[in-house]
């Protein structure tokens, strides 16, 4: 089984409990950060439960989708390259859709999201999803106000739908604070080879900082269910988000270890063949 995990914190608390901090005061910096060395060794830890619950879902056919969402820079891919670092892209799969095509400007807002939802014994990460229209579309102005409502009527509905139709839905929105978006983007603007990941569109969600709040805010007022709630990791540390999300993403699922035994390799069988010289092939240059 699954060891007990901690408890997300609600929005505005620190970063990590209180508790764990006084009880394993070495495992974090003067500045209340979890350290590299903690981190490293609990990130093992919970990628080989991933792994375990991986084969729990696939065995029991459970079709698991997972919500990521967030201010850029928030930490939600960080915590998503985790989470599949070690398991199969067959059975978890990430979904980060780009801008829809003029064609689907036309359909029904959900549709293209419909088609990447979970089959039995998968489970998967959504990196943003249909909540680009409560908070990107809207705050960018996007959408028009109607567009946004209707968002707002309808996404509750939707996902009771999927929760009826025996998909779990598990929604994690990753709260970083204004300073902390800041730092990350100036760390980023600072290093050429990270300079690609500071796009227009951070830039002018920086900006629009408290207009994000707002948006954040009242998708949550009208998309918090009981079916599908919000789930907030605060994740200016992300080191602790990262470990927060995962324990609790393994915590909702009452799993055991069904990992495959150990199978006997076969020994290669004899057959009459000759290959061609080695010679007659193009090799990449042996540089190392």
């Amino acid at each position: 089984m699954a060891t007990s995990p901690k408890t997300l914190l609600p929005e505005g608390a620190d970063d990590v409990g209180a508790l764990d901090k006084a009880e394993h005061p070495e495992h974090y910096k003067r500045d209340g950060r979890l350290k590299a060395v903690a981190y490293e060794a609990e990130m093992e830890r919970l990628q080989e439960q991933l792994v375990l619950l991986q084969y729990w879902i696939q065995s029991h056919g459970l079709k698991v989708l997972v919500i990521f969402e967030g201010r850029g820079s928030a930490g939600k891919g960080g915590v998503i390259k985790r989470i599949t670092e070690r398991t199969s892209p067959r059975t978890v799969r990430v979904v980060a859709l780009p801008k829809p095509t003029e064609r689907q400007r036309t359909q029904w807002y959900f549709q293209r999201y419909v088609e990447h939802l979970p089959a039995a014994g998968e489970m998967v990460l959504f990196d943003r999803s249909w909540y680009n229209r409560s908070n990107v579309e809207w705050v960018m102005d996007y959408c028009s106000e109607e567009e946004h409502q209707e968002f707002l009527r309808s996404a509750p509905e939707f996902e009771r739908m999927l929760v009826r139709s025996g998909i779990t839905v598990i929604k994690y929105w990753f709260s970083v604070s204004y300073d902390e978006q800041r730092r990350r983007f100036e760390a980023r603007n600072a290093e050429p080879l990270k300079r690609w990941k500071l796009s227009d569109m951070d830039l002018a969600e920086h900006e629009l900082y408290v207009r994000y709040s707002m948006a954040k805010d009242t998708t949550f007022q009208y998309t918090d269910i009981k079916q599908a709630p919000w789930l907030v990791v605060p994740s200016d540390d992300k080191r602790a988000a990262r470990l927060n999300c995962i324990n609790h993403l393994l915590s909702q699922f009452d799993y055991v270890d069904v990992a495959p035994d150990v199978v006997e390799l076969p020994v290669m069988r004899a057959m009459p063949y000759v290959r061609p010289p080695m010679h007659e092939q193009t090799f990449v240059p042996q540089l190392f």
